[in-house]
């Protein structure tokens, strides 16, 4: 029995708070996809994070840890090894201390982009 909804329901709970007062362009039972209003160069919108079921883990991937890297410092062993490249946790079971630091993360993420301007 796979445990990939109740994953991706606990790590959208804490994308959400945040997806409310973005742009979110994807909400659904398998993705929930966010970008900022802030228009960059490229002239497409930044992109904040997203919540993805794949095939067997669920990712998490929040840019202002790859925009401002410094954000992991301190970060847990635990959690460093869920980090699949420089922005993105993958999970496969629900790990609530983790997603505990996951949640502080990301609200340290929105206030670094706040900081910088993009939100």
């Amino acid at each position: 029995m796979s445990d990939l909804p109740a994953v991706f329901a606990a790590l959208t709970k804490i994308m959400q708070p945040y997806a409310s007062t973005l742009d979110v362009k994807k909400d659904d039972t398998s993705e929930l996809y966010v970008d900022t209003t802030h228009i960059q160069k490229n002239k497409k919108p930044l992109f904040f994070g997203a919540v993805q079921i794949k095939k067997s883990y669920v990712s998490y991937h929040l840019m202002p840890v790859y925009v401002k890297p410094e954000l992991l410092d301190g970060l847990s062993p635990e959690l460093t090894a869920r980090m699949q490249g420089k922005s993105c946790f993958n999970f496969s079971k629900v790990e609530a201390p983790l997603f505990k630091e996951l949640a502080a993360l990301t609200k340290a993420g929105y206030a670094s982009y706040k900081a910088q301007g993009f939100v």
